[in-house]
């Protein structure tokens, strides 16, 4: 397939193979393209090279991915994304975040009988889904709003990343970024994974990540998730040595049901996991003490999933990558999740969203975006339940938006979806509900279903000294 990134908007660039070769033969690649660009990935990139660094923010988004839409109109040109100028009217600080697109009505809506029409822009998981649920699984297709933006000083940061950021320790750790995203030229699978782990979110916030894992027949009771991030990386004028290789602080407590209620999970994630694996502790209020938890990693079960979820199912995927190889393998237009307004509307509760096999369709909303592909299978010799995994990055942002999980025996298992918003008083594009259905059990786990409690915070004044092992015993027993 033809590359979407050399497309009519890039016809002036040679095409990614041919380019890349001459370039490193002149020696005027740019940062981490010292590092030959694998043959099989080389159709899908920009080379790094100071001329295509100067095209983010013109015909180049300053996130990397193409301004101009598509020939047939179906995805329309990025004019900047949502941002605070373009608030929906009624909205203030602090408030739920209003549907800026309420007005739209969906342009078609696909099902069992007719997805086979629309087959290309349908991941593998989804045509499961519909063979799965012939008569409830349904897509509404919407226009397509790109929405995705963030403040000024991270696409002047990002745009320095990209003369300087580089994999190192074999695609475990970044260097030489600060702030920003770190590949916004991307050149290959490890990187796009990266921009994903390090999209910016706030420098710290709160919010509910409330979890609903229903039987097969729909019964289900919330569990009360409340959720703080402290994102070192993000604090501007911190460089990579000033974060002491700390991505990001996670603490998790559980505030209901009672016999849940009071665990406590902090994480410190690092942007080397060679140099320092993550770190994790666990309180548990009825032994009153604080553990060590070296197995919050990879495929052990994520908080009372009753094994719906892994750990590094967590924002779609997180931490160490090293027991897949990774691959680019396609770019393509897609329909994805997209400006959920919808299911965060804080005129539903989880009685709305909550069905038999799979959230309710009828307050879903997917849109045709342009997507980056990612094939992950598992290295021979290493452990996991995921023999594959395939990935589906939104362009625009690098949020993984879909995920199809393959199990032992190369069949499709389990399907997840990122249902994102652009909280545009930030801004930032990230997931409000992540779902992820089990195709062959029949239930699913749903999080961030938080319409009735407070929105979600990006700007608070959190600090590094309550993210402890120390500071943990204290919080644990309030």
């Amino acid at each position: 397939m033809k590359s979407i990134q050399n497309s009519t908007a890039s016809r002036s660039v040679l095409p990614s193979r041919l380019a890349c070769s001459l370039l490193v033969g002149l020696g005027l690649t740019v940062g981490a393209l010292a590092q030959a660009i694998p043959p099989h990935e080389a159709d899908y990139v920009i080379p790094r090279t100071e001329e295509n660094i100067a095209r983010l923010g013109s015909d180049l988004t300053p996130m990397g991915s193409l301004r101009a839409g598509n020939e047939d109109g179906t995805i329309p040109e990025w004019t900047g994304g949502l941002t605070r100028a373009d608030w929906p009217e009624g909205y203030s600080p602090g408030d739920r975040h209003l549907d800026p697109y309420a007005d739209d009505e969906p342009l078609f809506v696909i099902t069992a009988e007719n997805y086979q029409q629309y087959a290309d822009q349908l991941s593998a998981g989804h045509k499961a889904a519909f063979e799965r649920y012939p008569e409830t699984f349904r897509m509404k297709i919407y226009p397509t709003r790109r929405s995705a933006a963030f403040p000024e000083r991270i696409y002047e940061m990002t745009r320095r990343n990209a003369s300087t950021g580089q994999l190192v320790a074999n695609g475990e750790g970044v260097i030489d970024v600060a702030e920003g995203l770190p590949f916004p030229l991307p050149q290959n699978a490890y990187e796009l994974v990266w921009n994903h782990k390090m999209k910016y979110k706030g420098t710290g916030g709160r919010r509910y990540f409330n979890q609903v894992v229903p039987t097969a027949g729909g019964s289900y009771q919330l569990i009360r998730l409340r959720e703080e991030f402290l994102g070192l990386y993000y604090i501007e004028g911190n460089t990579i040595e000033d974060t002491n290789n700390i991505l990001l602080y996670f603490f998790q407590e559980v505030e209901s049901p009672a016999r849940l209620a009071g665990n406590i999970l902090l994480v410190h994630e690092s942007l080397n996991q060679i140099a320092q694996p993550r770190q994790a502790w666990i309180y548990n209020p009825g032994q009153r003490r604080v553990r060590r938890a070296p197995n919050v990693a990879y495929d052990n079960p994520g908080t009372a999933s009753d094994g719906l979820r892994t750990n590094d199912m967590t924002d779609m995927f997180n931490g160490a990558m090293d027991r897949f190889s990774w691959e680019i393998v396609d770019q393509r237009e897609m329909f994805i999740p997209y400006n959920s307004y919808q299911a965060h509307s804080g005129d539903l509760d989880a009685d709305d969203l909550v069905h038999a096999g799979h959230l309710n369709p009828e307050h879903l909303r997917y849109e045709l975006h342009r997507v980056w592909i990612v094939d992950a299978h598992l290295r021979e010799g290493t452990r996991h339940i995921n023999a594959r995994r395939t990935m589906y990055l939104d362009a625009d942002s690098y949020q993984i938006a879909i995920i199809d999980h393959y199990d032992q025996r190369g069949n499709m298992w389990r399907l997840s979806e990122a249902h994102s918003i652009n909280y545009y008083d930030v801004p930032t594009i990230w997931s409000s509900i992540e779902s992820s259905m089990d195709l062959q059990s029949g239930r699913y786990i749903a999080n961030g279903i938080d319409n009735q409690d407070p929105p979600n915070t990006f700007d608070e004044s959190l600090r590094a000294s309550d993210y402890t092992p120390q500071a943990l015993r204290v919080r644990g027993r309030r």
